[in-house]
């Protein structure tokens, strides 16, 4: 069946919020969204939650927490996805498929997380729960350590790719300073980026501060209808092609710089939309770590492997280049809240694609590609999405 299409979405600015925990964040889209969409709640026949949660609050059941934050959806059926950092995503893909299947029309996707609210020790080891403890859990660091030897090893085979890690966290923070609902609008510059200081120090490995994803509050909200409710919609978003692919978890089990999953899952889905990477007008990608934006230019088919380096000298994946990734500014920029960060990823590809992006605007971007990855290139999604209307 036909897959459904994007028809509306909200997104709360991401960073440290007021908020005291993805209830309130969750209600802060959700009637936007609505509205954004011109549905009601009583239209809705599924809502689809994206929360990590794992002892960044007490609260669970988020699933349930929507319907407390926007009165009119108790009886709406609601079931909470998660998938490490993709998240988001597994929400929106099962939502997908719920329509897809035919057991309802229109769905409402929300991804959410509040990491602030517990103290920076807790928070990472919330995020070592992404990894497979038995093995990984005694890195030094912590998530970013995983990250850190991810790089070393590249570093070993390849040579020492410092400076375009830092060109990578320059343009990121440069697109971010476009991006109002951003965390971080700074634009940092090259030199900062790639100096180890008092104010960016190494925190892993050879990643520096600058090389890190921020720890976010936000939420953000999709509207999804099936083909024949989206046409007569104000605007529609549908999804050329859509892929997700799994590697072991533990890092021992595999080549930890091939990246094998995100590679399968961009093929797979470059495939099914028959399309080149070459074909896309924007990229939005997870980096949570700039050596994962890097590995992941050599997944997406931008770069021979051991040569993700050079789509970011070269200036290719740069606001004006051939292939602008992230000109949102990224996890890096814009904010990395776990459960939000899949959904969040989808919208921005969505004001993209709908000429709605303001100073993020990628000039005549007809067909996106949104990459959103769980712990270290274990779960993978791809989507290729279009205008529809």
């Amino acid at each position: 069946m036909a897959d459904p299409h994007i028809v509306g979405w909200a997104h709360t600015k991401f960073g440290k919020s007021e908020a005291a925990g993805t209830e309130a964040l969750m209600a802060e889209v959700v009637g936007p969204a609505l509205a954004h969409a011109g549905v009601g709640a009583g239209d809705l026949d599924g809502i689809f939650v994206g929360c990590y949660n794992n002892g960044f609050q007490k609260q669970d059941f988020q699933a349930a927490l929507v319907a407390m934050g926007t009165p009119g959806l108790e009886y709406v059926p609601a079931v909470r996805m998660e998938n490490a950092c993709a998240t988001g995503s597994a929400a929106l893909y099962s939502a997908m498929d719920f329509i897809a299947s035919g057991r309802g029309r229109i769905a409402l996707v929300v991804g959410a997380e509040k990491m602030t609210a517990i103290p920076g020790n807790e928070v990472g080891d919330v995020l070592l729960t992404a990894c497979y403890r038995e093995e990984e859990a005694d890195v030094a660091g912590g998530f970013a350590g995983v990250f850190g030897k991810i790089a070393n090893s590249y570093f070993q085979q390849h040579g020492d790719r410092s400076a375009e890690l830092a060109m990578i966290a320059a343009k990121n923070h440069e697109n971010g300073m476009r991006n109002p609902l951003a965390h971080m609008q700074k634009d940092f510059g090259f030199d900062f980026c790639n100096t180890v200081s008092e104010k960016n120090p190494l925190v892993a490995g050879p990643l520096r501060r600058t090389d890190c994803s921020l720890v976010s509050d936000g939420a953000a909200a999709l509207v999804l209808a099936d083909a024949e409710t989206a046409a007569q919609m104000q605007r529609a978003i549908r999804f050329r092609a859509r892929a997700h692919v799994n590697d072991f978890l533990a890092l021992s089990r595999r080549d930890p710089i091939a990246f094998e999953g995100p590679r399968r899952a961009w093929a797979k889905a470059l495939e099914q939309a028959g399309l080149s990477i070459r074909d896309l007008s924007v990229v939005e990608t997870h980096d949570c770590f700039t050596v994962a934006e890097m590995l992941e230019y050599e997944a997406m088919g931008l770069a021979e492997r051991g040569e993700g380096w050079r789509a970011i000298r070269d200036g290719v994946t740069r606001f004006d280049g051939a292939l602008p990734v992230n000109p949102s500014g990224g996890l890096k920029s814009r904010g990395h809240p776990i459960g939000a960060t899949g959904v969040s990823q989808h919208v921005m590809m969505a004001m993209q694609l709908m000429g709605e992006a303001g100073a993020m605007q990628v000039a005549g971007a007809n067909l996106g590609g949104v990459f959103n990855m769980g712990g270290a290139a274990v779960t993978s999604y791809v989507s290729i999405m279009e205008r529809a209307k």
